[in-house]
C-alpha cells in the first residue's frame, strides 16, 4: 500500500482559489473588504 502524499501548501491553496472562483457570493465579500481598506487608507 502506498503512502498518501500530504498535499503541499501550494496545492491547497491553488484548491482554495478554484473553490473561490467558483463562489462568487464570498468574491464579492472579499471585494467589497478589499474595497473598505484602501478606502481607509486614502483617507
Amino acid at each position: 500500500m502506498r503512502k498518501i502524499r500530504k498535499k503541499s501548501f501550494a496545492d491547497l491553496v491553488l484548491e482554495n482559489k478554484q473553490a473561490l472562483l467558483k463562489d462568487t457570493e464570498a468574491l464579492e465579500r472579499i471585494e467589497a473588504r478589499l474595497e473598505e481598506k484602501h478606502v481607509r487608507k486614502a483617507e
